[in-house]
Parts: structure tokens; sequence; C-alpha cells
């Protein structure tokens, strides 16, 4: 049976833990508001881009783009997987899911997979296990910008044009709610062909090109990669913080329990104690 001093002291020791929990649940709730609003602010231009794409598909009878082609210039080159993953830990599932994702993607895939690793988690995963990383980038979360989507989309575009890449594809977690993040695989290159829409001719706005349409669409889709890159990190951003947010609030609550339960046994280690010093005394003072 534990002394009574040591069950005091595992009692602070789980109070001082839950201290923590419970500021990193306060913290991560205050990033995962400023990475919804992100995510919404950075959706309307997306849908608008996707919006002129189509429209300038709708004008192009042949449109010839290395970025749309079915395959790339070396169709048996590895395709180039980009896993997104956490700098830090204590996110409950966010990480393990990814790789389990991933890992089950380059076992199942017909061809070989490179990786284009982004954040600490996921360059040090694959690096213990062998694997073929080409392009890494770590500790862009604290300050996420688009010149880190910019940076990650130049490397995708080269591999692809060069042949070294046969496709690329993006695999994250996708924010759905606080209490839900989904871990998928997007096709990033090639850009599927963007087929016009079904509306009828005369509610398609009328749009006068300059330069010639052609040129604005060679212009666009590679900004389109970087924007499709960018919210592929947002949306990681902000389910990390979700799931940190939730694990934090179980590790709390979880600590509240181990609280009670600690304090309740030593109660009654402290009752059996003062009852077996009771007993002690009154059978001396019998024997006296």
């Amino acid at each position: 049976m534990p002394s009574l001093i040591d069950l005091r002291r595992r009692i602070r020791a789980v109070k001082n833990t839950q201290q923590i929990t419970k500021a990193m649940k306060t913290v991560s709730a205050s990033k995962l508001r400023k990475a919804q609003e992100r995510i919404i602010n950075a959706r309307p231009f997306a849908d608008e881009m996707l919006r002129v794409l189509t429209g300038l598909s709708s004008r192009l009878e042949s449109t010839a783009h290395p970025l749309l082609a079915s395959f790339a210039p070396n169709s048996d080159a590895p395709s180039l997987l980009v896993v997104v993953t956490a700098d830090k830990g204590l996110c409950g599932g966010f990480n393990s899911a990814v790789f389990r994702k991933a890992t089950a993607h380059i076992r199942d895939a017909s061809d070989q997979v490179a990786l284009a690793s982004i954040g600490r988690k996921g360059r040090d995963f694959f690096r213990r296990y062998g694997c073929d990383v080409r392009y890494e980038d770590i500790n862009i979360f604290n300050d996420l910008r688009y010149i880190h989507a910019q940076a990650l989309s130049g490397t995708a575009i080269k591999e692809f044009k060069e042949g070294t890449g046969s496709r690329v594809q993006l695999l994250y977690n996708e924010f759905k709610s606080v209490i839900q993040q989904n871990v998928v695989v997007e096709q990033l290159l090639p850009i599927p062909r963007i087929e016009p829409s079904n509306e009828e001719p005369e509610k398609l706005p009328d749009y006068l090109f300059e330069p010639d349409p052609a040129q604005i669409f060679k212009t666009l889709l590679p900004r389109y990669v970087e924007i499709q890159i960018f919210r592929a990190l947002l949306e990681s951003s902000a389910a990390e913080h979700a799931a940190r947010m939730t694990a934090m609030d179980a590790a709390t609550r979880n600590a509240g329990e181990m609280i009670d339960g600690l304090t309740l046994y030593m109660n009654k280690v402290r009752q059996a104690t003062i009852t077996r010093e009771l007993i002690e005394v009154v059978s001396g003072a019998q024997a006296l």
C-alpha cells in the first residue's frame, strides 16, 4: 500500500499536468478560430478561380498545356505523394491517421512512390523507414503563408514537367468539424480536364479577354496548383488545432477523474492508518 506522502505527490503531479493540458486546450481553441477564418476567407477566391477556368475551357476548343497532359513526359517515373503532417504531437490520432493512409497508399500503389513531406512528424517518420523523400519543409504552421504553397507548387510542377514524377497527389487531414477530420488523397497533377458547366449558354458570363484566353489559361493553371496546395495546408492546420483541442480536453477531464480517484484512495489509506493507530493505542492500554 502506497504511503500518504506518495499519494499526495502523485495528486500534485496530476494537477500540474491538468493545468498544462487545460492551457494547451485554450491556446488550440484560439488558434482554431483564426485557422477557420483563413479557410473561410480563402474559399471565395478558389471558387472564383475555378469558375474562370471553367469559362475559359468552354471558349477554348483545344487547350495544350503540360499540366493538363494525361501523362507526364516519363510515365514510368514514380508518382509524387505530398504528405502533410504536424510539426508537434499531443494532437490525438492526427498524425497516426496520416501515416496509416500514406503507408497503405504506398503499399497498394501500382507504381513506385516518392514523397514530399510537410511537417516535422512526417519527416521523422519517413526518414526512419527509409522512404524516398524528395522535398521536405518543417515549422511552417507557426506562420503559414502563401509563399510556402508557392515553394511546394514550384517543386511539384518541376517534377511533373521534367518527367521525374508521373503524377502528383496530395494527402492531408481535411477539416470537417472540431471533432471530425478526414484524411483525403487528391489528384494535383496532371490537372483533371475542367469541363464546362451544364448551365445554358445564355446564363454563362460573357468575358472580354486581354490577352487571349490561351495565354490567360496558361498563366492561371500554375496559380490554380498553388491555390490547391495552400488550401490543403490551411485545412491541415485547422484540423491539427481541432484535434489538439479535443485531445487536450479529453486529457483534462481524465486528469480530473484521476485526481478524484486518487483523492478517494488517499482518504481511505488515511482512514485505515488512523484506525490502525487507534487499535495499537487501545491494545497497548489493555496490555498495561
